[in-house]
C-alpha cells in the first residue's frame, strides 16, 4: 500500500462445465494462493462458478441454486481476509436471470455488478438466458443481508485513500459507450472486467489494443480476467488470457491458452496524479455530480508492506524495442527540425550559428540544423559552426568538431577564446591561476558573446545546444550556454540525446560521419572549462553533478507525475538495483532536488524551443515554477529516508 501501490491479480481457474462443486473448490484454492502472494484485488472470469458455456442448462434451477450455495460458502471462506474478490455467476432476481459478478471481502458481500450489454449475434446468444442488467442499483436480499445489484456501484477503500473500484462484464467493454466511462468519471480508478471471450485468429492483438487504449483514455488500472480451458469446446475455444493494464501500458499478461494467474502492482497514486491534471475528471458537487445515481460501498484491504514485483524502466525516455526506438528518434529529429524551419522561415534568415564543441549536445544541434536545411532546400554552407578552443579543449573534441562540420558541408569558423579571456581576467582583476567558477563561467559567456555577434554579422540566429537534463539541474552558465535565439535541444534529456546521435550514426550512409559520431558517443561528457591532464579531459560532468541516467529517471518521475522523493527513491532502487547502491542513489537524489529548486531562475529565462515529449520546462507553459520556491518539504522527505538507512 505504501506509495500508492496495490497488488492485483487476474485468475483463470480450472473449471468444469456445470460442476459447481469442482469450480468452487478450484476458486478457493486460487484465492488462497493469491492471499499467499498478498494480492489485494482478485478477479475471476465471467460466470466461472458455473462456466460460461452452460447454454440451455442455465434454465435448470439446480444449477442456479447450487451456484448461490457455492457463493455463500466462498463468502464465508473469505472471513478474516481483507482482499476484494470479483467472481462471476448467474443470479436469479424476481424470476429473471442476470449475468453478475459478486464482490466479496472479509466474509461479506459488497454488491453484485450486473452485465449491461448482452451479445446476441454470431456464436453468442446471451439474451436467450439473461436479462439486461440494471444501471442504477436495486437492493437484493442475500444471506440475511441487503446488498446493491447494478452497474453504477463504486467500491471505495477506507484505509487506502484514493482507491476506488468499479466493474463491467465482457461485452460491456467492447461497445461504443462502455459503463466504465461513467465509472471513471465518477471516480473509479481501477476497473475490473470478468470476461468470457473466445479466441480466434487475430483476437489477442485486438483485445490487447482495446484494453491498453481504454485504460489510457480513462487514466485507470484495468484488470481483465478471461475464461479459459475447461469451458465447453463444442463450438468455441477460450484462451484464458488475463491482462493487467495501467494508463495505456500492459503491465502483466498471462500465457495464452493456459489457465493461470497473473499479478502485479498498480500505481494508484500515479493514476490519481495524472487525473489531477485533467479537467475531465473533475468531480462536481450537487445534483449534477458525476457520482449521481452511483451507490458507494466501503471496504478495507490489508495494510501490507510489499516487496514490489513490478519493474521500473531505468531509461523512461528511451524505448526498449529497437524498431520503436528508431521510429521515436526519427520523429524527434523531425519535430526539432520543423521547429527550427518555422523560425527561419518566419524571420527570413538563411543562416544559423552554433557553437560546435565535439560533445553530444552540439553534435545533435548540428544534425538538426542539417535536417532543417534539407527540408528548406538550402545550401548547408549557411550553417555556421564555430569552434572556440579554450583552456580545457582537448585534441579529440576539437578534431571531431572540425571534421564533423566539414563532412556536412557546413561552414567552419575557428575563434580561440584564450587571449580574450586572459584580457578579461586582467580587466576584472581575476587571477588566472584561480580556477574557480569565475574562471569557468567567463569562458562560457565569452563563447556566447562571440556567437551572438556572428549572428548579427551574418544576419542569422544562434541555435542553442543545451539539453533538458542540464537545464533541469541548472548545469548551464547563466547568459552563457544557457542563452540562444532558438534552443533545439531544450526538451531532449541527456539519455535521449545519446540515442538520437547513435541512431543517426547507425542509419547514415556516410561512413565518415558515422565514425566521427561513434567517437563522440565514446567521449566523456564535459564542459571542458578546466585544463586537460596529459591531453585528456580533466573535468567530467557526471563526476561533479551525478550520472545522467539517474537524473533523467529522477526528473521524469518528479516532473511527469509529481511523485514524492521517497517514492522515486524506492522506484530507483528497483530500476538500478544492479548498477548503483542505495547510498549512491540517495546522494544524487538529494543533489537533484537541491539543484532543481535553486536553479529555477535560469529556466525562467529560457529562449524558445520545440517541445518533443510529455516533459518540457518552458516557463511559458510546461513549468510555471517560482524561482524562489522552498525545497524544505522535499528535502524533509529525503531526510526521513536517510534516517531509515
Amino acid at each position: 500500500m505504501r506509495d500508492g501501490f496495490i497488488r492485483v491479480a487476474s485468475v483463470s481457474p480450472d473449471i468444469r462445465v456445470c460442476d459447481v462443486d469442482y469450480n468452487k473448490e478450484s476458486i478457493k484454492k486460487a484465492i488462497e494462493k493469491e492471499w499467499e502472494n498478498k494480492s489485494s484485488i482478485i478477479v475471476f472470469p465471467e460466470l466461472c462458478l458455473t462456466a460460461y458455456t452452460c447454454n440451455d442448462l442455465f434454465f435448470q434451477d439446480s444449477l442456479i441454486s447450487e451456484a448461490k450455495k457455492a457463493l455463500k460458502e466462498i463468502v464465508d471462506f473469505t472471513k478474516g481476509h481483507k482482499s476484494v474478490i470479483f467472481l462471476g455467476l448467474p443470479w436469479d432476481y424476481k424470476g429473471k436471470l442476470y449475468n453478475v459478478v459478486a464482490v466479496i471481502s472479509n466474509g461479506l458481500m459488497l454488491g453484485l455488478i450486473n452485465k449491461i450489454n448482452l451479445p446476441n449475434y454470431g456464436e453468442f446468444y446471451e439474451e436467450r438466458y439473461f436479462n439486461r442488467g440494471f444501471e442504477n442499483a436495486v437492493w437484493v436480499d442475500l444471506f440475511d443481508d441487503v446488498i446493491p445489484m447494478g452497474s453504477k456501484i463504486l467500491f471505495e477503500c477506507t484505509n487506502m485513500p484514493g482507491l476506488v473500484l468499479a466493474g463491467e462484464i465482457c461485452e460491456d467493454l467492447w461497445v461504443a459507450d462502455p459503463p466504465s466511462i461513467g465509472h471513471a468519471l465518477a471516480g473509479a480508478n481501477i476497473i475490473v472486467n470478468a470476461s468470457a471471450s473466445n479466441d480466434i485468429v487475430g483476437k489477442k492483438a485486438y483485445r490487447d489494443s482495446l484494453i491498453s487504449n481504454h485504460s489510457k483514455k480513462l487514466i485507470c488500472g484495468y484488470i481483465y480476467a478471461n475464461a479459459g480451458e475447461g469451458e465447453s469446446t463444442q463450438d468455441l475455444v477460450f484462451g484464458g488470457q488475463g491482462i493487467i493494464a495501467e494508463n495505456g501500458k500492459i503491465l502483466a499478461e498471462s500465457t495464452r491458452f493456459k489457465n493461470e494467474a497473473v499479478r502485479i502492482e498498480i500505481d494508484v497514486n500515479r493514476l490519481n496524479l495524472e487525473r489531477r491534471k485533467q479537467t475531465t475528471f473533475k468531480i462536481r458537487e450537487g445534483q449534477d455530480s458525476n457520482r449521481k445515481d452511483y451507490m458507494v460501498m466501503e471496504f478495507e484491504i490489508e495494510n501490507d508492506e510489499l516487496e514490489l514485483e513490478r519493474n521500473f524502466d531505468p531509461k523512461p525516455f528511451v524505448p526498449d524495442d529497437m524498431l520503436k526506438r528508431n521510429e521515436r528518434c526519427e520523429e524527434i529529429l523531425t519535430i526539432q527540425a520543423l521547429g527550427l524551419k518555422k523560425r527561419l522561415t518566419h524571420i527570413g534568415s538563411k543562416n544559423v550559428i552554433l557553437g560546435i564543441s565535439g560533445g553530444l549536445d552540439s553534435t545533435l544541434a548540428l544534425l538538426v540544423c542539417a535536417k532543417t536545411y534539407d527540408m528548406l532546400g538550402l545550401d548547408k554552407s549557411g550553417i555556421k559552426a564555430v569552434t572556440m578552443p579554450g583552456f580545457g579543449t582537448t585534441d579529440r573534441t576539437y578534431n571531431n568538431a572540425c571534421e564533423l562540420t566539414k563532412s556536412f558541408g557546413a561552414t567552419l569558423e575557428e575563434i580561440s577564446i584564450v587571449e580574450s579571456i586572459k584580457r578579461h581576467f586582467i580587466d576584472i582583476g581575476h587571477d588566472i591561476n584561480v580556477k574557480d567558477i569565475t574562471y569557468e563561467n567567463a569562458q562560457a559567456r565569452e563563447r556566447t558573446q562571440i556567437l551572438m555577434d556572428i549572428a548579427n554579422r551574418d544576419n542569422g540566429i544562434v541555435v542553442g545546444t543545451g539539453d533538458l537534463s542540464e537545464l533541469v539541474l541548472g548545469w548551464a552558465t547563466y547568459n552563457g550556454d544557457h542563452m540562444s535565439m532558438y534552443g533545439v535541444n531544450a526538451s531532449i534529456p541527456k539519455t535521449l540525446v545519446r540515442h538520437l546521435v547513435n541512431y543517426y550514426a547507425d542509419t547514415t550512409e556516410d561512413k565518415k560521419i558515422a565514425n566521427i559520431l561513434y567517437d563522440i558517443l565514446d567521449t566523456p561528457v564535459s564542459p571542458e572549462l578546466l585544463p586537460p591532464e596529459n591531453g585528456k579531459i580533466a573535468q567530467k560532468t557526471e563526476d561533479l553533478v551525478g550520472p545522467y541516467e539517474l537524473h533523467d529517471f529522477f526528473l521524469y518521475n518528479a516532473l511527469r507525475f509529481g511523485f514524492m522523493p521517497s517514492k522515486i527513491y524506492r522506484m530507483a532502487k528497483k530500476a538500478f538495483k544492479d548498477i548503483y547502491d542505495e547510498e549512491t542513489i540517495l546522494k544524487w537524489l538529494n543533489v537533484f532536488y537541491s539543484r532543481f529548486f535553486s536553479q529555477q531562475f535560469k529556466r525562467s529565462a529560457l529562449p524558445d524551443g520545440p517541445k518533443v515529449g510529455s516533459i518540457a520546462i518552458s516557463p511559458r507553459g510546461d513549468l510555471r515554477m517560482p524561482s524562489d520556491a522552498s525545497k524544505a518539504l522535499w528535502i524533509k522527505d529525503l531526510e526521513n529516508i536517510k534516517t531509515d538507512l
